[in-house]
This record gives C-alpha cells, structure tokens and sequence, in this order.
C-alpha cells in the first residue's frame, strides 16, 4: 500500500473515532436531561418559529424532502456507478454503498429507541414528521447519502469536479440538516447528533472498507483514472532477454 493511502486510512479511522466520541458525549447529555432541550437548542427554536414567512417555509419544505424516500437512495445509487471501472466492480461498489447507507439508518433508528427524545411542541411545526426526535433521520440520511457521493467523485473524477461536487453535496445535506430545525421538529442538537453520526458511521466504515478492498480508498484515483496500486500488483512483470555472453577474446601473439 502507498504511503498516501495509509495516511488517508489512518486519517479516516481517527476522523471516525472522534465523531463517534463526540456524539457519544452529546448523547450522554441527551440521556441524562432526560431529552429536555441543551442549552442553545430554545433559542434557536424560538428564533426559527418567529422567522417564517410563507416562502421560507415552502422552500424549506422543498429542500427537506430530498433527505428521505428515494431521493438518498438514488444518490447513492449514483455514486456506486461512479465509483466502479467496470460493470462489475459498479454493481459491487452500488451494493457496497446501499449497505452501508441502510446499515447506517439502523444503526440511526436503534439510537432513536433508545433515547425516546421528545420533539418539540407539535403547535410550532410547519412540517409532517414521526417518531423520536434523537438524532435527525434526515439529517443523518442526507449526510451519509452525501458523504457515500464525495468518497466516488473524489476517486474517479477530475480533481475540480470532484471539489465542486463535494461542497454542493455538503451543502445540500447541511441545509436538509437546518431545515428541519426551522420547520420547527427537531431541536439543533438533534441535527449536530446526525451530522456526528453520519460522519462516525462513514469514516470506520470507510476504514473497515479499504481493509477489504484497498483500492476503494479515498485516496484513488486521479483526474478520472482508476487507482493503480491493485492493479500493478497484480500486472505481470515484464521479462527482459538475458544478456548475451561475452564474446571469446583471442590470445594475444
């Protein structure tokens, strides 16, 4: 393995381990409150409710659509096929991404049962939404779906592409992440909780990956091109013809 992809798999594993302790902490306060509000989480409630006129609202709406149903699953869909060189390894790369990304909603929906979160007065939403409030599902559904479309576009496509694609989709799940704040049926530290999960659940997944297959490492490809250390591996090595003996020298005299 390169000197570049140990770096970026050890990078990863601590990025996932710290999110991971960082929601820990967060859900321990959660616990321990008993799911009444963090300090910060009523004033950016009562500024939410007191800030939406009817076009916010039915734009915010819009946006917090595409973090469930189909929307996350057809970008992730998206970034399988971008992810493979070939029809295989695409079909594989899809599976692999979907996987990862119900394993995740799993894991997201048995922490919700277990802290049973309350979600704020009913009386303030502007949205449909169910269940617990601890943490977002569709903060934690549209991070992963984006974080699963930064790990493809950074393998296998032109570096400036691949920037622009990744704040776009960072973007995109922030402001699915803040809408459901505004619309009034999450507190923000249900949202921080998602953002943190998602990150947590991507990174050791992404690390446990690149064990397995460490030629889906973020550290692939460049400007397009598929990664090569596998595949030099693997690649026989090219015979060069013996050299010739020297000639036979005659005696002198």
């Amino acid at each position: 393995m390169s000197e570049a992809r140990r770096t970026v798999r050890s990078g990863t594993f601590r990025t996932g381990v710290l999110c991971a302790a960082l929601f820990a902490c967060l859900a321990v306060l959660v616990g321990v409150r008993h799911g009444v509000p963090l300090p910060g989480d009523g004033a950016v409630h009562t500024w939410a409710v007191g800030h939406r006129p009817p076009v916010a609202q039915a734009l915010a709406r819009g946006i917090t659509a595409t973090g469930t149903g189909i929307w996350p699953f057809l970008i992730v869909a998206a970034a399988g096929l971008i992810a493979g060189r070939d029809a295989r390894e695409r079909l594989r790369a899809v599976l692999c991404a979907l996987a990862v990304l119900l394993a995740g909603q799993l894991v997201r929906e048995a922490v919700m049962e277990s802290f049973a979160r309350a979600r704020p007065d009913p009386a303030d939403w502007v949205a449909s939404a169910s269940g617990y409030s601890f943490p977002s599902g569709h903060t934690t559904t549209s991070a992963l779906a984006a974080g699963l479309l930064c790990w493809a576009v950074t393998r296998r496509s032109r570096p400036d592409l691949a920037r622009t694609t990744c704040v776009l989709a960072v973007c995109w799940a922030a402001a699915v992440g803040a809408t459901r704040v505004y619309l009034g049926v999450h507190w923000a530290s249900d949202v921080l909780g998602g953002w943190l999960l998602a990150t947590a659940w991507l990174s050791l997944c992404g690390w446990a990956l690149t064990r397995w297959r460490p030629q889906w490492s973020w550290a692939g490809g460049k400007s397009g091109t598929a990664p090569q250390d596998a595949e030099e591996a693997r690649a026989p090595r090219p015979r060069h013809p013996p050299e010739a003996p020297p000639a036979p020298t005659c005696p002198d005299g």
